[in-house]
């Protein structure tokens, strides 16, 4: 865990240098960013939390003496037929599901009021291009990260992966930060169903892909109202959203563990 900090910290402060170097750095001197530009901040963002996709699968196969692919899944790989199959499933679902919750919330704050509006195509554009190349790999490393390294460790020594979920899903939720008591609830909620999902189908692939659907829908939007400044995260999401993940957290987690059952998608090591 302590090189993946390292690896977090090691693009966070190359991001600051080169922002001072080119002098492009915010003007608010108590900025949290690194950038004034919201899409030059994102990248370094992203990278920031990428960057432990290489470091988890580098400590598997040096410091754990294991084929880094063991991280991915039971078979030693990431089962690209299967994501795909999950994918089918999960990108619908989390379009309808964020639908549901931007028509819910839509009188309390309307998308994007809190943001500086639409910023023209071709900043728009290049931002959605940032968002598909980096997305996938940033909300990957997580998984990898707290789904896949932390609970195979964790595991060992208890000798059941239960434990490990429970404590993996803590962490995850607190390392969020800390913003609305229904956002660190919907957290930890989610992380421990998907937690749920990786020992039923043997595997990251099923979560990635719902982490990866949500981040690319939450960045899409933000970009297109002009909110990619915003520090917000998901552990300050409303109520209303943690109401919303109560029904569509298990309604994703149990069909696609009843689709890997029909399929006969290996949940332990051959």
């Amino acid at each position: 865990m302590g090189l993946v900090v390292a690896g977090v910290l090691v693009v966070s402060i190359g991001g600051f240098v080169l922002a001072e170097l080119l002098d492009a750095g915010p003007a608010d001197a108590d900025s949290d960013l690194f950038f004034e530009d919201p899409v030059a901040d994102l990248v370094v963002q992203l990278l920031g939390i990428a960057i432990a996709i290489p470091i988890v699968l580098w400590g598997a196969r040096v410091i754990g003496r294991r084929p880094a692919g063991t991280v991915s899944s039971v078979v030693g790989r990431l089962r690209w037929g299967w994501l795909g199959r999950c994918a089918a499933v999960g990108f619908p679902l989390m379009v309808v599901q964020i639908g549901v919750l931007i028509a819910w919330t839509w009188n309390d704050e309307p998308v994007g009021e809190s943001g500086s509006g639409f910023p023209g195509w071709p900043v728009f554009l290049l931002s959605l291009a940032v968002i598909l190349a980096l997305v996938p790999f940033q909300a990957a490393a997580e998984e990898y990260v707290f789904r896949g390294w932390l609970v195979q460790v964790i595991g060992r020594v208890a000798r059941t992966p239960w434990p490990a979920v429970a404590v993996a899903s803590l962490l995850f939720a607190l390392a969020h930060g800390f913003g609305e008591l229904s956002g660190f609830l919907l957290l930890l909620y989610s992380a421990l169903w998907w937690g749920w999902l990786v020992i039923r189908t043997g595997g990251l692939e099923a979560v990635i892909v719902m982490h990866v659907a949500n981040n690319l829908l939450a960045f899409g939007l933000a970009a297109g109202f002009g909110e990619l400044a915003s520090t917000e995260t998901a552990a300050d999401a409303p109520w209303q959203a943690m109401v919303a993940e109560l029904v569509f957290a298990p309604l994703y987690c149990l069909t696609v563990a009843r689709i890997a059952g029909r399929r006969g998608i290996e949940r332990v090591s051959p």
